[in-house]
């Protein structure tokens, strides 16, 4: 299941009035350590959808949304609970280390 890209435009309907936790990936297309999470992301996704949500926002395309959450190395991903970010996750992980992170949300 791939993530979801999500804009400045349907942030607030994707992310922040969802009704379960959501993982917001910043990424960009030149950055590849985000190259090397989006997959990863993707099986979890797939494997905890019924548990937590999964979105992708390009800070290039998005730099205001990147700049309101004060993100300053990618890959950052944030999970936003209720409209609040409640966890910030910066760099790259393996799986076993993002399951770790997000287990909190998905157990």
């Amino acid at each position: 299941m791939a993530a979801k890209n999500v804009t400045t435009a349907t942030f607030q309907a994707d992310v922040l009035s969802s009704s379960k936790p959501v993982l917001v990936d910043f990424w960009a297309e030149w950055c590849g350590p985000c190259r090397m999470v989006s997959p990863i992301l993707d099986e979890i996704a797939g494997e905890h959808a019924d548990k937590i949500t999964i979105v992708k926002v390009n800070v290039d395309e998005e730099p205001a949304l990147a700049q309101q959450y004060g993100i300053t190395s990618i890959p950052a991903m944030q999970v936003f609970q209720d409209g609040e970010v409640v966890k910030s996750i910066i760099g790259a992980k393996p799986k076993p280390a993002l399951l770790a992170d997000l287990s909190a949300f998905i157990n």
